[in-house]
């Protein structure tokens, strides 16, 4: 892992379809009575494995194409740091605190990209925060925001940032 990361709140990551899958299985196989075969609910859960991971899958991409936009920046991860700790939004959104410090004599402009993972260290999902005009010598904080609802034990880190 790059980066500090920030103890918080724990999502069901893409790999608990497959616990939602054998929970309902072993249910269904106990006596599905309503209808449901063991099939319904492997594809249900298929179905929802594969949502999780198309919206991942978009999110890791957005963040690469922010990431593009940003022409010769140099490697500023040890200039960006993240709060002590993810929370969760009203709308179920991870947040986490981020601060670039810049040391040099001009304003910058910062490309955080951050990762929210389990804790298993599994990444749950990405966003890119950009912070304008940050100004010489100085700090400014932004606040990276989930893509997505999660819960459960969410830890965030800097993947990668860069300044302009």
């Amino acid at each position: 892992m790059h980066g500090r990361r920030a103890p918080g709140v724990r999502r069901a990551g893409p790999g608990s379809a497959a616990v939602v899958l054998l929970l309902a299985l072993g249910a269904c196989l106990a006596g599905c009575s309503d209808g449901t075969s063991p099939s319904d609910v492997a594809s249900a859960a298929s179905s929802l494995a594969s949502e999780a991971g198309d919206s991942l899958a978009s999110a890791t991409a957005e963040a690469g194409r922010r990431f593009n936009e940003f022409k010769n920046g140099l490697d500023a991860r040890d200039e960006v740091k993240l709060g002590d700790r993810v929370t969760i939004d009203s709308a179920g959104r991870a947040t986490v605190k981020a601060t670039a410090t810049n040391p040099t004599s001009a304003a910058k402009t910062y490309a955080i990209q951050v990762d929210f993972r389990d804790k298993g260290g599994n990444l749950l999902d990405t966003v890119v925060v950009t912070l304008n005009d940050v100004p010489a010598g100085a700090a400014k904080d932004a606040t990276a925001r989930s893509t997505r609802t999660l819960s459960g034990d969410v830890t965030a880190d800097v993947a990668r940032a860069v300044r302009t």
